[in-house]
């Protein structure tokens, strides 16, 4: 690890002056925000992180989680993974959300890492990790290594020639079935962006992975009011029972009305650039019986425009399994309104 300077901002007007001064809020950046540093201190230590100065952020006034006048729901940027997951409206109204922060990570971690963290978690690639390879990720234009090299955990939706890393985060792809808006505080002002705006596609610029530009800030997630009836569920498919990253995930949030999908939102974890929501899958859902057939097509509309690299083919059919297990686990009586079995509600039983 590199010498850094060390300082701590007392409101959020300082932190954004002293993130002002850097001249990117992407790799590379000379001021880095710490709260709870599961990723940064991390990355700095492998040297793939280089700031010159290091704010933090943890006296500031983000760590609450309040009830909306319209029924939707505020989450502090500063609040922490277990007291987000554990939380009661979580819980009861958004167990989607809770599911997938239980099924992250380990319960050390999770009373450390915070909802902003987790938001701009950066990607586990091995190459992005190791400043010794190639990876335009973390030097822009020096090539990528994954994409002829070991790939086997990395994305078949939303790729580039330039980067096929996945974006690591479960939580994220629970915000984006849920439709969260992220809430950031910059020297433009203030400014709400959808979670499907916030983050970007590689393209030819992977070193940009999201739209904060430098000395921006994120305060705040803000999600929907609950819908009456709701059906959630996540399910996380990875090579261990814990502690590990998914090679698919799924995030459902549904409705039905007799029996047909009269709403639904479906998000894929694990094989995309990016936490991905799949508006095929949805189309093909909404208006349809909630049955095996439309699960399954449901599942083939979502990874039609799948790109696999050499190692992780495997991961198209496995990602349709997932979204169709995820469908049927939603919708079963069994399982209940909350998308939480009744024989078991705790978080890091379900995803074994």
């Amino acid at each position: 690890m590199r010498a850094f300077e060390f300082t701590r901002a007392s409101d959020i007007a300082q932190a954004i002056a002293a993130g002002a001064a850097s001249k990117t809020a992407q790799q590379g950046a000379e001021v880095r925000f710490v709260a709870g540093g599961t990723t940064l201190l991390d990355l700095m230590k492998l040297e793939v992180e280089r700031p010159t100065r290091v704010v933090d952020i943890n006296l500031l006034p983000l760590g609450e989680i309040e009830t909306l006048p319209d029924g939707g729901l505020r989450i502090g940027a500063l609040v922490r993974n277990s007291d987000l997951a554990h939380h009661a409206a979580v819980v009861n109204d958004y167990p989607v959300l809770s599911q997938a922060l239980l099924a992250g990570a380990s319960a050390q971690l999770r009373n450390m890492a915070t909802t902003g963290g987790n938001l701009l978690q950066r990607t586990r690639c091995m190459y992005f990790r190791n400043d010794a390879m190639p990876c335009n990720k973390r030097v822009p234009g020096s090539g990528c290594a994954a994409i002829d090299g070991d790939n086997r955990h990395l994305g078949i939706l939303g790729t580039s020639a330039d980067c096929i890393a996945t974006n690591p985060s479960d939580m994220n792809v629970a915000l984006t079935a849920l439709e969260a808006t992220v809430h950031i505080e910059g020297p433009k002002g203030r400014r709400a962006v959808a979670i499907e705006e916030f983050f970007l596609l590689p393209a030819g610029t992977p070193e940009r992975e999201n739209v904060l530009e430098p000395g921006d800030l994120v305060t705040a997630v803000t999600l929907p009011p609950p819908r009456p009836g709701s059906l959630q569920t996540y399910l996380k498919l990875r090579d261990r029972a814990s502690y590990e990253f998914a090679l698919a995930s799924t995030a459902i949030v549904a409705t039905l009305d007799e029996g047909r999908f009269s709403f639904a939102r479906v998000a894929l974890g694990g094989v995309a650039t990016k936490p991905w929501r799949s508006y095929e899958a949805e189309q093909i859902l909404t208006g349809a019986a909630a049955d095996a057939a439309t699960f399954r097509r449901a599942a083939e509309a979502a990874l039609r425009d799948a790109q696999p690299q050499s190692e992780n083919a495997f991961k198209i059919e496995l990602a349709k399994r997932c979204i169709a297990s995820a469908l049927a686990r939603a919708t079963s009586p069994a399982w209940g309104p909350s998308g939480a079995s009744r024989l078991d509600r705790r978080g890091d039983k379900l995803y074994g």
